[in-house]
Protein backbone atom coordinates (compact mmCIF):
# COMPACT_ATOMS: atom_id res chain seq x y z
CA UNK A 1 0.00 0.00 0.00
CA UNK A 2 1.42 3.19 -0.90
CA UNK A 3 1.88 6.05 1.55
CA UNK A 4 -0.81 8.44 0.28
CA UNK A 5 -3.33 5.30 0.96
CA UNK A 6 -2.24 4.39 3.93
CA UNK A 7 -2.81 7.70 4.90
CA UNK A 8 -6.10 8.11 3.60
CA UNK A 9 -6.90 4.16 5.50
CA UNK A 10 -5.93 6.31 8.57
CA UNK A 11 -7.69 9.37 8.17
CA UNK A 12 -11.32 7.47 6.97
CA UNK A 13 -10.88 4.92 10.50
CA UNK A 14 -8.97 6.22 13.09
CA UNK A 15 -9.07 10.09 12.41
CA UNK A 16 -12.87 9.59 11.77
CA UNK A 17 -13.86 7.93 15.11
CA UNK A 18 -11.66 9.95 17.10
CA UNK A 19 -13.49 13.02 16.34
CA UNK A 20 -17.18 10.90 16.04
CA UNK A 21 -15.67 10.18 20.19
CA UNK A 22 -14.84 13.97 20.63
CA UNK A 23 -18.61 15.09 19.44
CA UNK A 24 -20.00 12.28 21.81
CA UNK A 25 -17.96 13.32 25.02
CA UNK A 26 -15.16 11.65 24.97
CA UNK A 27 -11.41 13.71 24.42
CA UNK A 28 -9.49 10.31 25.04
CA UNK A 29 -9.34 9.15 21.33
CA UNK A 30 -8.60 12.73 19.90
CA UNK A 31 -6.15 13.17 22.07
CA UNK A 32 -4.35 9.60 21.74
CA UNK A 33 -4.07 10.73 18.13
CA UNK A 34 -2.16 14.09 18.59
CA UNK A 35 1.59 14.18 18.62
CA UNK A 36 3.67 13.90 21.36
CA UNK A 37 6.26 16.14 20.23
CA UNK A 38 6.34 19.90 19.87
CA UNK A 39 5.54 21.89 18.55
CA UNK A 40 1.47 21.20 18.57
CA UNK A 41 -1.12 23.94 18.34
CA UNK A 42 -4.88 24.57 17.66
CA UNK A 43 -6.64 27.76 15.77
CA UNK A 44 -9.83 26.54 16.42
CA UNK A 45 -13.53 27.78 15.81
CA UNK A 46 -14.48 28.44 19.23
CA UNK A 47 -10.91 28.20 20.89
CA UNK A 48 -7.20 28.01 20.44
CA UNK A 49 -4.55 25.75 22.25
CA UNK A 50 -0.42 26.02 21.86
CA UNK A 51 1.56 23.18 23.57
CA UNK A 52 0.64 19.67 25.23
CA UNK A 53 -0.45 20.97 27.99
CA UNK A 54 -3.13 23.70 26.13
CA UNK A 55 -4.30 20.81 24.42
CA UNK A 56 -4.84 18.82 26.96
CA UNK A 57 -7.07 21.29 29.03
CA UNK A 58 -8.27 22.00 24.79
CA UNK A 59 -9.26 18.59 24.68
CA UNK A 60 -10.93 18.41 28.26
CA UNK A 61 -13.06 21.22 27.53
CA UNK A 62 -14.28 20.18 24.37
CA UNK A 63 -15.36 16.75 25.76
CA UNK A 64 -17.38 18.21 28.45
CA UNK A 65 -19.21 20.81 26.06
CA UNK A 66 -20.10 17.83 23.34
CA UNK A 67 -22.76 14.91 23.96
CA UNK A 68 -25.29 13.23 21.60
CA UNK A 69 -23.36 13.05 18.18
CA UNK A 70 -26.47 12.50 15.53
CA UNK A 71 -24.20 13.00 12.47
CA UNK A 72 -20.68 13.72 11.74
CA UNK A 73 -19.64 13.61 7.96
CA UNK A 74 -15.72 14.50 7.04
CA UNK A 75 -15.51 16.30 3.35
CA UNK A 76 -12.22 15.62 2.46
CA UNK A 77 -11.32 18.42 -0.14
CA UNK A 78 -7.35 17.91 -0.73
CA UNK A 79 -4.87 16.05 1.04
CA UNK A 80 -0.92 14.32 0.50
CA UNK A 81 1.78 12.89 2.01
CA UNK A 82 5.44 14.11 1.33
CA UNK A 83 7.54 11.92 3.66
CA UNK A 84 7.00 12.36 7.12
CA UNK A 85 4.26 15.29 6.91
CA UNK A 86 0.96 15.03 5.62
CA UNK A 87 -2.01 17.37 5.61
CA UNK A 88 -5.82 17.10 5.07
CA UNK A 89 -8.16 20.06 4.22
CA UNK A 90 -12.18 19.81 4.33
CA UNK A 91 -15.21 20.32 5.62
CA UNK A 92 -16.60 18.67 9.05
CA UNK A 93 -20.21 18.14 8.96
CA UNK A 94 -21.20 18.13 12.48
CA UNK A 95 -24.75 17.68 14.63
CA UNK A 96 -24.19 17.40 18.04
CA UNK A 97 -25.80 18.73 21.24
CA UNK A 98 -23.44 21.83 22.57
CA UNK A 99 -23.64 22.12 26.23
CA UNK A 100 -26.80 20.49 26.11
CA UNK A 101 -28.34 22.54 22.75
CA UNK A 102 -28.42 20.79 19.59
CA UNK A 103 -26.43 21.84 17.21
CA UNK A 104 -25.94 21.17 13.19
CA UNK A 105 -23.05 23.35 11.99
CA UNK A 106 -19.79 23.00 9.26
CA UNK A 107 -16.66 23.66 9.82
CA UNK A 108 -13.97 24.48 7.52
CA UNK A 109 -10.51 22.65 8.74
CA UNK A 110 -6.96 21.93 7.75
CA UNK A 111 -4.53 19.88 9.67
CA UNK A 112 -0.84 18.92 9.61
CA UNK A 113 -0.02 15.77 10.66
CA UNK A 114 3.52 13.67 10.94
CA UNK A 115 4.79 10.07 11.43
CA UNK A 116 6.36 9.40 15.21
CA UNK A 117 7.31 5.81 15.58
CA UNK A 118 5.75 4.54 12.61
CA UNK A 119 2.29 6.03 12.81
CA UNK A 120 0.26 9.40 11.77
CA UNK A 121 0.00 12.23 14.94
CA UNK A 122 -1.53 15.16 14.32
CA UNK A 123 0.18 18.31 14.58
CA UNK A 124 -1.64 21.39 14.19
CA UNK A 125 -5.68 22.20 13.23
CA UNK A 126 -7.29 25.07 11.96
CA UNK A 127 -10.97 25.36 12.04
CA UNK A 128 -13.46 27.97 11.53
CA UNK A 129 -17.22 27.69 11.21
CA UNK A 130 -18.32 27.67 7.75
CA UNK A 131 -21.15 30.51 7.26
CA UNK A 132 -23.76 29.76 4.07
Amino acid sequence: MSDRAEFLTWVRTALYEAERALHNGDPAPRRALWSRSEPVSVLGAWRNANGRQELDMLFSALGESFSDCTSYAFELQAYDVVGDMAYTAGLEHTSASIDGQPRTYTLRATQVYRREDGGWRVAHRHADTMTV
